[in-house]
């Protein structure tokens, strides 16, 4: 089936958007459920657009009510940075120790950061989506992407470097 093959091809992108904007007990369901959502709002897909951010707003959507359902904001889990395997020799303990250290700081500071930084940043950076990809996940403008991603970025300059806004 056709619909098989794009979950599987998607799969992993999906569930990584979910982990960004949901609190990580709700991703995995808000993945799952956005696929249920998709499947069923297929026959209104415009015919030529690209599926990918299609689908990625169906995801961050559902990843965002069930974020305002639970009325939480602390504990919510970005595994869009996990370690990706390399093809490099493994590295020292002490440089992996360096490396999970110098993750968790940034973790924790863009966890501080407002949903809609969080958002932006991990559309762009850990997702790796375009400009128009992620202003089409995010329902905003393309050049709202642009700005919102230059403050976000400078407010968590702001947090690593201890200055509170």
């Amino acid at each position: 089936m056709a619909y098989e093959e794009l979950v599987r091809r998607y799969q992993d992108v999906a569930v990584r958007t979910a982990h960004v904007i949901a609190p990580a007990a709700d991703a995995d369901d808000a993945a799952q459920e956005a696929f249920v959502k998709a499947w069923i709002a297929l026959p209104r897909f415009r015919a030529g657009a690209p599926f990918r951010p299609w689908l990625l707003q169906i995801v961050a959507n559902e990843a965002r009510n069930r974020r305002r359902s639970a009325g939480r904001r602390e504990g919510l889990a970005i595994r869009a940075t996990a370690d990706r395997p390399s093809d490099d020799a493994a590295p020292s303990p002490e440089t992996a120790a360096l490396v999970a250290e110098r993750r968790a700081h940034l973790l924790a500071a863009i966890n501080r950061l407002r949903d809609d930084d969080r958002e932006i940043i991990a559309a762009r950076y850990f997702l790796e989506l375009s400009e128009a990809e992620a202003a089409d996940v995010l329902r905003i403008p393309r050049g709202t992407v642009k700005s919102r991603l230059s403050r976000a970025l400078g407010r968590l300059r702001d947090h690593l470097t201890g200055v509170e806004a």
